[in-house]
């Protein structure tokens, strides 16, 4: 899961709760007085830095008064996927902004190797959606990316004791749904 900035600053300004009391509801361990309140300030402004956790959703969540699906973004993320970023990111990029459904049945029948990994995060980000009772039926592709990962390196032997290199490349492919009115 990870936070919408935007989300939390409209909700709160609408209820009339302040940073500082969203930083006192998620004070923890290692998370404390003025960091807690910088922690807010970077997650109000879209940053993810510090990292939130579950328990910091839900109990900024309750603090404003609302549901968890409110305001977060459901993220999965596949490593390491063996293909390269450029053929994955056609497939992302057709998925992306679409609802659920109309991805999953884009990815089902495509043809493409990548689709397998592609579908699998989406369906993986499904999941965390349901796990906080979002509506599948009103959930959207929100962000989809591919990131370049590790390149598996490799030799073929050639004539006259030569070796010319291969590259297999892998990627990282992230899918994150968020639920829309």
């Amino acid at each position: 899961m990870k936070l919408r900035g935007d989300k939390i600053k409209t909700l709160a300004e609408a209820n009339g709760v302040s940073r500082q009391d969203l930083a006192r509801s998620i004070e923890r361990t290692g998370l404390k007085g003025d960091r807690a309140l910088s922690a807010v300030n970077n997650w109000m402004a879209g940053k993810d830095h510090p990292r939130a956790r579950a328990e910091d959703i839900r109990r900024l969540a309750q603090t404003i008064g609302c549901e968890v699906k409110d305001i977060s973004r459901f993220v999965s993320m596949v490593r390491f996927h063996r293909g390269s970023e450029r053929k994955a990111k056609l497939l992302v990029d057709l998925v992306r902004g679409k609802t659920f459904l109309e991805a999953d049945n884009l990815l089902r029948f495509n043809t493409k190797r990548a689709a397998v990994n592609v579908r699998k995060a989406l369906n993986a980000a499904r999941a965390d959606a349901e796990l906080q009772q979002a509506d599948v039926e009103r959930l959207v592709v929100s962000e989809s990316r591919v990131d370049r990962a590790l390149h598996i390196k490799r030799f073929k032997a050639k004539d006259r004791g030569r070796a010319h290199p291969i590259l297999k490349r892998t990627a990282h492919i992230t899918v994150g749904v968020e639920e829309r009115n």
